[in-house]
């Protein structure tokens, strides 16, 4: 099974939580985080004022945070197919003790 490679080209906040996001493929994702934010490495995304200092890594091709949170950019790009599964886990990550 052949996986394609997406990359992180650019990125624009939008509203609280939520970033547009371009890909090489010329496709692009609204994404509203705010779902996903739990746990250990996603939950301290939810002050907005380390959520706001995301960035571009060029170097892998996709978001990262302060914190060391990111997202692989295939995810992203297919945000609308995992954002259901990553919200589930985003539950699970509150249920476990830190």
């Amino acid at each position: 099974m052949i996986h394609p490679i997406h990359r992180v080209r650019s990125f624009q906040i939008t509203t609280p939580y939520t970033l547009r996001v371009q890909f090489d493929d010329g496709s692009e994702q609204s994404i509203n985080f705010e779902p996903v934010l739990a746990g250990q490495l996603y939950g301290p995304l939810r002050d907005l004022s380390i959520f706001n200092r995301v960035q571009l890594d060029v170097e892998v091709d996709t978001l990262v945070w302060p914190n060391g949170a990111d997202f692989d950019p295939a995810t992203l790009h297919d945000w609308p197919e995992q954002v259901h599964e990553l919200t589930e886990r985003a539950r699970q990550w509150e249920l476990t003790p830190a």
